[in-house]
C-alpha cells in the first residue's frame, strides 16, 4: 500500500467501535505524537523493570506525559525483565487490532529497527492478524532527514501497510495518522481481513460484528443453492 495523501473519512461517525491500538518504535522515537494517542485512550498500561532503578524513576514522566487535562485511567505494573521484552506487553499485542510503527526521520537506527518491531508483533500474534501504519515522525526537520520518502514508501509497502510523515511540531498530519489507521482497521473487519472472536479485545462494538470471510463464503454458498433449485 502507498502514501494517502487526502484526508480519510470517517467510517463510523456515530461510534460504534473502539480499537486497541498499539504504538510501536525505538525508545523516546515520537513521544509528542503519541500524547495524542494518550488523550484519546481510555487507559494506559505504565511498565517498569523492577531490577532497574531508572526504569521506575522515569513513571512520574511517562504519567505527566499522558495525563494532560482529561487523564485516562492508569495501571502501574512492576515486571521482572528487560523492558524491550515485556511479557505483560506482548498479551497486548495479541489483543490489538492495529500497530502504528513510529520512527524518526532524523534517525536512521529508529527506521532500520521497524522489521524487528513488525516481526515481533506479527509473531506474537499468529495465526491473527494486526492492521499496521508506517509513521515517518519529526517531518519539519527537513534538514536533518537521514530516511528518504520513497524508501519509506517502500518499506511500508513490503509490511502491507500505508505511509505518512507526521510532525508534533506544526500538528501535520498528527490526527490523519490515527485516522488511517482506524479506516485501514474497519476496512480489514468488513473484507474479512480482521476476524474478530469473543475472547479477542481489539475491537469492542455496540453494532453486530461483521461475521468472519469463510462463514460469509458459506452464506454465499448455501443462498446459490437455494436460489438454484
Amino acid at each position: 500500500m502507498g502514501t494517502v495523501t487526502g484526508p480519510p473519512q470517517d467510517p463510523d461517525p456515530r461510534g460504534h467501535y473502539q480499537f486497541r491500538i498499539i504504538v510501536l518504535g525505538d525508545a523516546a522515537v515520537g513521544r509528542s505524537i503519541t500524547r495524542s494517542f494518550y488523550r484519546s485512550a481510555a487507559g494506559v498500561l505504565l511498565v517498569f523493570d523492577l531490577t532497574n532503578r531508572a526504569s521506575f524513576e522515569h513513571v512520574p514522566e511517562w504519567y505527566r506525559e499522558a495525563a494532560g487535562d482529561r487523564p485516562p485511567a492508569f495501571v502501574l505494573v512492576g515486571h521482572k525483565c528487560d523492558l524491550a521484552d515485556v511479557s505483560v506487553t506482548r498479551s497486548y499485542y495479541r489483543n490489538s487490532a492495529g500497530g502504528m510503527l513510529l520512527f524518526d526521520l532524523t534517525n536512521r537506527a529508529s527506521f532500520e529497527s521497524v522489521r524487528q518491531w513488525h516481526r515481533e508483533v506479527t509473531d506474537t500474534v499468529q495465526p491473527f492478524r494486526i492492521v499496521f501504519l508506517l509513521v515517518g515522525h519529526k517531518s519539519d526537520l527537513a534538514g536533518q532527514r537521514r530516511v528518504g520518502r520513497k524508501e519509506a514508501e517502500k518499506l511500508a509497502a513490503s509490511l502491507g501497510a500505508q505511509y505518512i510523515e507526521t510532525s508534533a511540531k506544526d500538528a501535520s498530519n498528527v490526527v490523519q495518522a490515527f485516522q488511517m489507521l482506524t479506516l485501514a482497521i474497519y476496512q480489514a473487519l468488513q473484507t474479512g481481513r480482521l476476524a474478530p472472536t469473543e475472547a479477542w479485545d481489539g475491537v469492542k462494538s455496540s453494532v453486530p460484528l461483521p461475521a468472519p470471510l469463510k462463514a460469509r463464503a458459506l452464506e454465499r454458498e448455501e443462498k446459490r443453492k437455494r436460489c438454484s433449485c
